[in-house]
């Protein structure tokens, strides 16, 4: 796992030593550079495959071919045995060097042989070209900017930004979509400038060109035809078979237990696979619900070294460390991973992570939510529109984890919409839908917005073909779109955040293949979710794991709001800095902070959202650290 960076300009090439050193978690252990006419390329390494000859970057035998990876090669003890036995001279004994000779036999299309997380970049010097590739399902980040002096590529924005050439200013158009999605869709980020490589591809650089192109995502219409438990085999025996690759490591790996199915499946297939395991598990004081005798239900069946840590989710105070991570606002959602991955990474270098079981099998509510919309929409419309809101708005507000309320509201406003548009609109229900957003922005700010459809960034997958069962194209919309710009980043990034390599083993692509491939009953039964996924499950994992209600890791962030936190919002939005440079209506910021105060409406996670903005605002562009941002914090609190 590392962090890497490079400049392609005629001047200021020793700029991407200060990139490197913006990244310095993402690779404590090593750093290398090497330096050519017109580029450089930079690298923070954490060491994980042979710890004492990886160095980066590594050249060709020639010389003429410079790589910078991040990221783990799982084939690449079968690559390495090929070239081998052609004669090619290896210099390492690192994963990521079987890149090299892919690339002089395949040239750009060297990524379709890889299997793995990675991004990495190949400066070519025969023709001054510069691959810049991104894995499937993009589980390692890249970032780029193209400027008139400089083309420069780092895996953190703040990689980029450390380097002066780009201004930093926020992108409107970016931040108008993050506000409704909880992800920056496309190729933007939420600095104007800089931007982001998808992930499945490739971006190449020839005489100051770029060129992007898509070489993967999967497709869910060549259903498979075998009966149930043929498919179950051999899911459990995909499982693992991808398991034991991604316990590929020199040093110790271990495994995110959370509790759930997908974490708990990985682990018990790695304890099969690895003689001794260490877990880590988290519980959080201020959640209602604690995951930890689940985990230990795990734990103690395998005999896992278990690590268990009771911890304070004070999440106001962790803001500044995880926006800094992240280079966005926070989610808190990452809560968890980060302060796991704190434990963890005590411990270990390296662990398994359960991300992708849900996006793959269909482990959502909201997933069958949609069929219930569905019936629910044959009411007659005009019932649905003017009469419903008024008796939805008699229930009573009890500002906890899916409300009553909240959930018949969410019914009733999606009954409005069909099909790909209901679920488009879901995806902002709980943050900000078209209307909120016009009243926040003023008319000069939205007079800067040339691309507001929102809705229209999820039609996009929704509508094209790679699926038509609903159901297929709502996990197909969302491996697209929210697993690779929001549950992966918030995965590396907070990991990261403690030097720590997270491995998700269920966004391995052959697995996502054969989860498209499923019939969608095979997935979402009734409203039996992950359906597939829980038969082999049960295999492994004791009968109450499998049968307990899914339990989203949540906070009291509604309740914060209106007692522990009320001062803090209250003095945070009299200074906003959103409404000082015109871009907020500060009158719409304080309509839902009071009627959040008074209980007309549950607003948290849109509050939560202007409170981060805030917070990465004065972080990003008023170039305040961490440690002014959480001095800025106490005075808020104290006040």
């Amino acid at each position: 796992m590392c962090g890497i960076a490079g400049i392609l300009s005629q001047d200021n090439l020793d700029l991407v030593r200060r990139m490197t050193a913006a990244m310095v978690h993402r690779g404590p252990d090593d750093e290398g550079y090497v330096f050519e006419d017109g580029v450089a390329l930079g690298q923070r390494r954490l060491s994980i495959i042979d710890l004492e000859g990886g160095h980066q970057p590594i050249g060709s035998p020639d010389g003429q071919l410079q790589l910078v990876c991040n990221g783990e090669i799982y084939n690449s003890p079968q690559l390495r045995k090929r070239y081998e036995a052609r004669g090619y001279p290896f210099k390492t004994r690192t994963d990521v060097e079987v890149i090299l000779p892919l690339y002089l036999e395949y040239g750009e299309d060297c990524v379709k042989h890889l299997k793995g997380m990675f991004a990495f970049a190949v400066w070519d010097g025969r023709n001054r070209s510069l691959l810049l590739a991104r894995d499937h399902m993009g589980q390692k980040p890249l970032f780029y900017a193209h400027t008139d002096r400089a083309f420069l590529f780092a895996s953190e924005v703040k990689g980029i930004l450390a380097t002066g050439l780009v201004t930093p200013e926020p992108d409107l158009e970016a931040l108008w979509h993050y506000i409704s999605l909880r992800f920056v869709p496309d190729d933007r980020s939420l600095v104007k400038g800089v931007h982001k490589l998808r992930a499945g591809h490739t971006l190449t650089l020839v005489d100051g060109k770029a060129t992007e192109r898509k070489y993967w995502s999967p497709v869910f219409t060549d259903k498979v035809k075998r009966s149930e438990d043929e498919l179950a085999d051999e899911l459990d025996e995909l499982l693992n078979r991808i398991v034991q690759e991604h316990l590929l490591s020199d040093v110790e790996v271990g495994v995110f237990l959370s509790g759930g199915i997908d974490s708990s499946t990985v682990a018990a297939i790695a304890a099969h696979q690895q003689s001794s395991l260490s877990s880590f598990s988290i519980g959080v004081k201020d959640q209602s619900f604690d995951e930890l005798p689940y985990a230990r239900m795990v734990s103690e069946k395998y005999g896992l070294t278990a690590h268990e840590r009771i911890v304070e989710a004070d999440l106001v105070r962790l803001m500044p460390k995880m926006i800094r991570a992240m280079d966005e606002p926070s989610d808190p959602f990452g809560v968890g991973v980060y302060l796991v991955s704190e434990v963890a990474s005590e411990h270990v270098k390296v662990v398994l992570s359960g991300d992708g079981g849900d996006e793959n099998f269909a482990g959502y509510d909201r997933y069958a939510g949609q069929r219930l919309a569905e019936y629910y929409s044959w009411l007659p419309r005009p019932l649905r529109q003017h009469v419903m809101p008024r008796l939805i708005g008699l229930i009573p507000e009890s500002f906890g984890y899916k409300s009553l309320a909240q959930k018949a509201r969410w019914l009733n406003e999606m009954s409005l919409y069909s099909s790909g548009h209901r679920y488009a609109q879901s995806m902002s229900f709980l943050r900000f839908m078209p209307e909120a957003k016009q009243q926040l922005f003023t008319d000069d700010a939205l007079a800067g917005i040339a691309e507001r459809d929102s809705a229209q960034k999820i039609l996009d997958f929704f509508a094209d073909g790679s699926a038509t069962d609903v159901v297929d194209r709502m996990l197909y919309t969302d491996l697209m779109t929210r697993m690779p710009d929001h549950l992966l980043t918030l995965g590396d990034r907070m990991s990261m955040a403690h030097s720590l390599e997270a491995r998700p083993v269920l966004v391995d692509y052959e697995l996502v293949e054969f989860a498209a491939r499923l019939p969608a009953d095979m997935k979402l039964r009734g409203r039996q979710l992950k359906y597939l996924l829980k038969k082999v499950a049960s295999r492994y994992l004791p009968a109450p794991l499998i049968e307990r209600e899914k339990q989203g890791f949540s906070f009291p962030i509604a309740r914060w709001l209106r007692t522990d936190l009320k001062e803090y919002t209250r003095r945070l939005f009299a200074q906003s800095r959103f409404v000082e440079l015109g871009l907020f209506r500060e009158e719409y910021m304080t309509r839902l902070f009071r009627e959040h105060l008074d209980g007309t409406a549950d607003h948290n996670y849109r509050l939560w959202i202007l409170i981060n903005l805030e917070i990465w605002y004065r972080m990003y562009f008023e170039n305040n650290s961490v440690e002014d941002m959480q001095d800025f914090t106490e005075e808020l609190l104290a006040a």
